[in-house]
């Protein structure tokens, strides 16, 4: 092997290796929620729960220690587990409160038809009927500032038991 083509060799061997530090670096910041804003989500969702007549949740760190995990990734895409989980994020510089997130996901109730179960044409509904799963009991959130990926910040909420079951109603 020339000298030109070791060189070549390690510059792509060097890039390759930035590229899957870049790719598993993914926050500026993790910003544990204060008391205050824990208190904010539980109150925000037992307020949507309340109006359909369901049960209160509580907060649950361990399920926030998991939807930090997922946050981390600063990944729009939903990750499969034992949990339901609603994301929400911002464009880059958003800050992330509660408030934002969960008025995005409690907006999206005009589109759940309770007699089909189903969310209207071309409308989301699911981080709705999560928020008001009536057997869920805890809910646990953690957002994390990425600024890449064409998000600011993301917030993801991990709930137990999980909601949004086939052919179960929310309520």
């Amino acid at each position: 092997m020339g000298m030109e083509m070791r060189s070549v060799a390690k510059l792509v061997v060097a890039m390759a290796a930035l590229a899957m530090v870049m790719a598993t670096t993914t926050t500026a910041a993790q910003q544990q929620f204060s008391r205050q804003e824990k208190a904010a989500f539980v109150n925000l969702h037992n307020k949507a729960r309340a109006a359909v007549g369901v049960g209160t949740v509580a907060w649950s760190d361990k399920l926030a220690a998991k939807a930090l995990e997922h946050a981390r990734y600063c990944r729009k895409q939903h990750i499969q587990g034992p949990y339901g989980e609603n994301l929400w994020w911002s464009g880059v510089g958003g800050s992330g409160t509660p408030g934002e997130a969960m008025s995005y996901w409690v907006g999206e109730r005009p589109y759940y038809d309770y007699r089909r179960n189903k969310c209207a044409v071309g409308h989301q509904c699911g981080h709705y009927t999560q928020v008001v799963w009536r057997r869920t009991s805890y809910v646990g959130c953690a957002r994390v500032t990425c600024n890449r990926n064409d998000i600011g910040t993301i917030i993801a909420c991990n709930y137990s038991p999980p909601g949004n079951i086939d052919n179960q109603r929310p309520y």
